[in-house]
């Protein structure tokens, strides 16, 4: 094997979690070098660059879960590294806004798990309040949220990958190569792709919508496995623009894992209405009739989904009704915001958020990271995922020395 296939660590998967976990192993280990393996011709082009490029707060998340924490350490470690490298972004602030008594009340625990997690500035506001911060907006009751913000997220990928190339000379990133096997050889780890085999000591796997195909690769054994959800967005056109000035979120269920359908005012002035959540039947499936049949064939042979169905088949059609009706989808944002209308809105891209579902059909809501042998794997990194990636790289290379 040639030296220049031969590496101290490799990641797999230039998504956000993958980039910031290279860019820390690049600042802990500067004389290591150092390898990433992408499948894509461009970096963060699945979940990274396709969610709501939403700094998150951590104000939902379970007080002690990896979570709560990450969310916390990684958005505070993400700002500053915004600032640094002139990352556009934009510290804008949030309401999560009740628009009944009963959302209320869950709108306490909400608060309550806040505090517990340190959230900056969070406080109660009433129904004149949230009018005079968002003047369209209706609610009994909403938290502000100072600290939340908007981002672009492959810009921060692709600062990551500049920085670490610039670390080592030794350092790769390989673009367009899929790996397709992982074998152990002589305690090294040797990474088939399909145009090379690469050599490492460590190899940490950050799969994303295929975290769980790697490490079954790798002959790991699961009690989870990832099930897609694709998220449908609109846009607000022009016009209907001067309609939010913040982040404005709904209280969310608490019996799932999704934060509901909320505006977000982006980075290059648009502003995104979504998404909903709707299993999809291929993991990289944006259109909403993307089919792939190994991913059908796999979501749907699992007893695991077929639990969540049963024991949920009244919200997924609920939300499949949503993705094909703009009718239904405008009818759910008006419950925060009356006036909005279905000519003030234009449907405009989507994204497929990597679920890991349990065998009793529940699904897991914390982060969840495996080692094996030399491998570590990612499993489970949904949302807050982009915000905490510092602070997850930071978690992951802990054990590292």
């Amino acid at each position: 094997m040639s030296a220049r296939n031969i590496f101290d660590l490799v990641v797999i998967g230039g998504g956000i979690v993958g980039a910031a976990t290279a860019y820390k192993l690049s600042l802990k280990f500067p004389g290591k070098t150092i390898a990433l393996i992408e499948k894509e011709q461009t970096l963060g082009s699945h979940q990274t660059g396709r969610n709501s490029g939403v700094i998150h707060s951590g104000i939902y998340y379970k007080p002690g879960s990896l979570k709560a924490e990450n969310c916390r350490v990684g958005r505070e470690q993400l700002v500053e590294f915004s600032i640094d490298h002139e990352i556009p972004h934009r510290i804008c602030g949030k309401i999560i806004v009740a628009t009944n008594q009963r959302e209320a009340k869950i709108l306490e625990q909400i608060f309550d798990n806040g505090i517990k997690n340190k959230t900056p500035g969070i406080k109660y506001i009433d129904a004149a309040e949230i009018q005079e911060k968002e003047p369209c907006i209706r609610g009994v009751k909403g938290i502000w949220v100072p600290s939340a913000g908007i981002i672009d997220y492959v810009a921060v990928v692709k600062k990551f990958m500049e920085l670490v190339l610039h670390a080592n000379d030794g350092n790769r990133l390989f673009l367009g190569e899929k790996v397709i096997d992982l074998k152990r050889v002589d305690e090294k780890i040797e990474i088939f792709t399909n145009k090379q085999v690469l050599r490492s000591e460590r190899v940490i796997v950050c799969g994303g919508l295929f975290s769980d195909r790697l490490a079954k690769m790798d002959g790991v054994k699961l009690d989870m496995q990832i099930v897609g959800f694709r998220g449908d967005y609109y846009e607000l056109r022009e016009h209907a623009r001067h309609k939010v000035n913040n982040l404005i979120y709904p209280v969310p269920d608490p019996k799932y894992p999704f934060l509901g359908v909320h505006y977000t005012p982006m980075i290059g002035g648009e502003v995104e209405c979504g998404p909903n959540a709707v299993f999809t039947f291929k993991r990289e499936g944006y259109a909403k009739t993307s089919f792939n049949v190994k991913d059908s064939l796999q979501a749907l042979s699992y007893k695991g989904t077929l639990r969540l169905f049963a024991k949920n088949w009244s919200k997924g059609i609920e939300e499949y009704r949503r993705a094909f009706s703009k009718k239904l989808f405008v009818k759910e944002l008006q419950r925060m915001m009356p006036s909005i209308s279905e000519e003030d809105v234009i449907a405009t891209r989507s994204g497929v958020r990597a679920q890991a579902v349990g065998t009793q059909g529940q699904m897991i809501d914390d982060f969840k990271i495996i080692r094996s042998k030399g491998v570590t794997h990612v499993i489970n990194a949904p949302s807050p995922a982009a915000t905490a990636c510092m602070a997850i790289a930071d978690e992951i290379i802990a054990d590292l020395g």
